[in-house]
């Protein structure tokens, strides 16, 4: 199955103040680690949407072979970012994995799980079901429907998830950036 991976990474980081994107971590910013991984779960392609600070992610970051979208739209929200991710996929792509630049659990093992079944499947954490998520292309028409900051989660609500510890550590503040950086050394 040819599976690839849209990385949502447009957003403004106004709660933490500076682009979480270019977070550090373990010697490499958050949205080149989410490359990363999904290329190391064998997503093909990678299509990283940036927005907000996109000149300056694009000069600090290197992407290898990841197809790097602009979203001029970001400030709509996460649903914009989403769709900007699904019109660049091919028509032989049979379904794309979700996912966020600032989950700093997920890993190659949970993205390959998550696709798995090639059916739509969630992650599941914190008692709610979210992204990282497997989309079969049977549900891009759904997914180009998405308006606001939303995301997928109500198309989600039935599906089966996958539970990735520690999926509820995002980073959003300087508190969860200091929570993280202890965690992820």
């Amino acid at each position: 199955m040819k599976a690839a991976a849209i990385v949502l990474a447009a957003g403004a980081s106004r709660r933490l103040g500076e682009p979480k994107q270019l977070i550090r971590l373990a010697g490499e910013t958050l949205v080149e680690r989410a490359a990363r991984i999904c290329r190391e779960a064998g997503c093909d392609p990678v299509v990283v949407v940036l927005g907000a600070s996109a000149d300056e992610i694009q000069r600090r970051c290197s992407f290898e072979d990841a197809k790097i979208l602009v979203n001029e739209e970001w400030p709509e929200g996460m649903g914009s970012s989403v769709r900007t991710g699904i019109r660049a996929l091919d028509e032989d792509v049979e379904g794309c994995v979700v996912v966020t630049c600032d989950m700093p659990a997920v890993s190659a093992e949970h993205l390959r799980e998550v696709t798995k079944t090639g059916e739509k499947t969630a992650s599941t954490y914190a008692g709610r079901r979210g992204v990282p998520a497997f989309f079969p292309r049977s549900s891009f028409a759904q997914l180009m429907k998405l308006r606001g900051d939303t995301g997928a989660r109500d198309l989600l609500k039935d599906a089966p998830a996958v539970g990735l510890k520690g999926g509820e550590i995002d980073l959003d503040t300087a508190d969860d950036l200091a929570r993280v950086r202890e965690l992820f050394r």
